[in-house]
């Protein structure tokens, strides 16, 4: 399926089940919320986003603890939720989605190499988090245009699972 494919998906089957959602992203920087909107209809599913490319911008615009950062690195799952976290706050929308990653070709260590990117989903029922590890020597716009992709999918998936009164609601 393609990134165009999936979004219109997305946009039609939250647009009819009123879910809205939100971006907080780093390493995308701004993709996830770009392939939404550029499906027509998109203003009844997305509220917003943020390009949380410096981690003054992650804990000022979106709340992030510094402690986590400091004891996790802004490349984790705790910072990854938090970020997803602080933009269904700060949008007040049903979910929202952060990427944060190491897109290259610099950056990565032992741990986490360069392609290696942090998605969380939050939802009304927590947040969860995933390690995605971009196909192996993708350059840089391969590794963003794989995470947006991935992220697009969590969102399907998750957007799924909430149960009709939260879909209708939209609460926090």
């Amino acid at each position: 399926m393609t990134s165009t494919q999936l979004s219109r998906q997305l946009v039609k089957s939250f647009s009819k089940a009123g879910i809205t959602v939100s971006t907080a992203e780093s390493c995308t920087g701004g993709l996830i919320a770009k392939l939404i909107t550029d499906i027509s209809g998109s203003s009844a599913v997305i509220a917003g986003g943020c390009v949380s490319y410096t981690n003054e911008v992650k804990m000022g615009v979106l709340g992030v603890d510094p402690a986590i950062i400091d004891r996790h690195t802004e490349v984790s799952h705790a910072c990854a939720a938090a970020m997803a976290d602080g933009a269904r706050r700060l949008f007040g929308t049903t979910l929202a989605v952060s990427t944060t990653g190491f897109a290259g070709p610099g950056g990565g260590t032992d741990e986490d190499p360069v392609g290696t990117v942090y998605i969380a989903v939050s939802t009304p029922n927590g947040t969860v988090t995933e390690r995605f590890s971009a196909p192996d020597g993708a350059s840089r716009c391969g590794v963003r245009n794989a995470a947006a992709m991935r992220a697009l999918t969590l969102l399907m998936e998750h957007g799924a699972s909430l149960p009709s009164e939260t879909k209708d609601a939209n609460k926090l």
